[in-house]
């Protein structure tokens, strides 16, 4: 998996392209806890996310309570696959997906 992240003032984007495994979903673990303090609000951008798993999932309830504080964390971009297993799990109703 490839993260590319993009700071504009305290709103950080992150788009994420490949798989996001069990393999992968450390990287965005370490990407997510690397995050300047001064971020409020953290995008995802996942346009090019092909596939999420658990872990995946996990990783983005983590990244969702680490910015429940500030202005929050905003899915972007997400594609028919993904979007079912968001719904599945009951994820499309607690995160924010746009």
């Amino acid at each position: 998996m490839k993260i590319e992240t993009n700071q504009n003032g305290s709103i950080m984007t992150m788009e994420l392209e490949g798989w996001l495994d069990t393999t992968a979903a450390p990287l965005l673990g370490e990407a997510v806890e690397a995050m300047p303090p001064e971020v409020t609000q953290l995008i995802l951008d996942c346009s090019k996310l092909e596939y999420i798993s658990s872990s995946g999932l996990r990783m983005f309830l983590s990244a969702h309570k680490k910015m429940s504080k500030k202005d929050g964390l905003v899915l972007t971009g997400v594609n028919r696959d993904v979007r079912d297993v968001l719904e599945m799990t009951g994820f499309l109703s607690r995160l924010d997906v746009r």
